[in-house]
């Protein structure tokens, strides 16, 4: 909030300088009475525009080292700020008091409405006073002296600069600024910016006044007979004597068509340096992938959990409706020829997630595809041939195994040469069998 009215205050205080400098002593009155008003605009709203810029951050992978904390008990001192609400209280004490006076004299000038006579001039109304007053205007209605009125004692030019201020709607400026002087009313630019806003309104009821064909010398004196130092309602446009001075001077300036442009065009640089200075900028970081994903379809769920319950979501009728109309629509035809576009079969299968257990019961079954065929198994590499008498890369084939000679006819050559010379010790078994012989010295051992 502080920076806000810091900033608001010093680009309300460049442009102030700026029209005291190069426009207040033109006679571009209309643009000058835009620009003050834009004045205070712009030194609200420059503040609160923002500037936003997106800056590409690769992600960091961080490492994190364990550590066992030592914990230390400290007592804290507790200090409360009293400053804000001190500041705050000054602050709005001093709205307080302004807003009481801004309505108390508004409050005036309605009472003076009410009770006093009023003379109808459409579109304006006359409040007919009898104390001795400057005349003054608020809004559509011009206070006047009533003896000085019915005695017509008031000149014209006097009656058509206030009806001037009335048709112009001067009176919108002062309530807008002073309802800003009463927010702001510790900054005193606001002071000066109302002043030079209601001097430029009678720059501008004195011009009118002059086109009307009045000379500048008869209408000076008349200003000077009708001016007076005495106070008047703030709300209120009068005839003052502080003013006459800068005001006749005005009257005989004339501002050329090129220093008009020339002035206006400075504007816009000015105005390109403050919202450049005084805006917000924010600096967003955007992170970066370093591999690029390809994009996925993303199933919704078939449940939610919420505070560990499982809450089964439940298809709209619509929904329901658009299922139950593709599902007839391709259960009609038979399965070995059916075939389902991926569009078609993302919302069926989409929408049949959603639906309860119930749900699918009434609803029409879900149409099954066959699965697709298994592909073909590659064909087999033909054989090379090769024509006779040709010559050919093919290897020859490795030669056949040598059969060795038979251990068990050797062993039987063994057996029978040693028939007879171990006894009867030997008992028969398998190999003698096989061999029709009933003891062997070589294969076993005398029992």
């Amino acid at each position: 909030m502080e920076i806000y009215v810091l900033k608001s205050a010093a680009i309300l205080t460049v442009l102030f300088a700026f029209y005291k400098v190069f426009l207040e002593n033109t006679s571009i009155h209309n643009f000058k009475r835009f620009y003050l008003f834009g004045s205070l605009l712009a030194a609200f709203l420059i503040p609160l525009i923002t500037f936003t810029s997106y800056v590409e951050v690769s992600p960091i992978v961080a490492t994190y080292t364990e550590a066992t904390p030592q914990v230390t008990h400290t007592e804290i001192e507790k200090n409360i700020n009293y400053w804000p609400f001190v500041l705050w209280t000054i602050y709005g004490l001093g709205a307080l008091f302004f807003g009481i006076i801004f309505f108390r004299n508004l409050f005036n000038l309605m009472h003076q409405i009410r009770k006093n006579p009023k003379y109808k001039n459409t579109p304006f109304i006359n409040v007919l006073l009898n104390e001795t007053v400057i005349p003054h205007t608020f809004f559509n209605y011009i206070f006047l002296n009533k003896k000085q009125f019915e005695n017509r004692e008031i000149p014209t030019e006097v009656i058509f600069h206030e009806e001037t201020h009335a048709r112009q709607k001067h009176s919108l400026d002062i309530v807008f600024a002073t309802l800003l002087q009463i927010v702001f009313w510790f900054n005193p630019l606001f002071y000066f910016i109302k002043k030079s806003i209601k001097l430029n309104h009678e720059f501008l009821a004195d011009r009118a006044v002059l086109k009307t064909g009045a000379k500048i010398s008869e209408y000076q004196k008349i200003l000077l007979a009708f001016s007076s130092n005495a106070a008047t309602p703030s709300l209120a446009h009068s005839l003052n004597y502080s003013s006459i001075k800068k005001r006749f001077t005005l009257m005989k300036t004339h501002t050329s068509k090129r220093a008009i442009w020339l002035k206006s065009l400075l504007i816009l640089p000015l105005l390109s340096i403050l919202i450049y200075g005084f805006s917000t900028r924010t600096v967003v970081e955007k992170e970066v992938s370093i591999q690029k994903t390809e994009s996925v379809l993303i199933q919704q769920k078939d449940t939610i959990r919420f505070n560990g319950e499982i809450i089964q979501q439940k298809a709209t009728e619509a929904e329901i409706a658009e299922y139950n109309k593709l599902a007839k629509k391709y259960n009609a035809v038979a399965i070995e020829n059916r075939k389902i576009p991926l569009e078609d079969l993302k919302i069926l299968e989409t929408i049949y997630r959603k639906m309860t257990d119930e749900q699918k019961v009434n609803a029409e079954p879900f149409p099954e595809c066959l699965p697709p065929s298994p592909p073909k198994p590659p064909k087999a590499p033909e054989a090379p041939k090769v024509k006779e008498g040709e010559k050919s890369d093919i290897p020859p084939p490795p030669p056949a195994p040598k059969i060795a000679k038979s251990t068990f006819s050797r062993k039987r050559k063994l057996i029978s040469g040693s028939r007879g010379s171990t006894g009867t010790n030997c008992r028969p078994c398998g190999i003698c069998k096989g061999i029709g012989e009933t003891r062997s010295y070589f294969l076993h051992r005398p029992t």
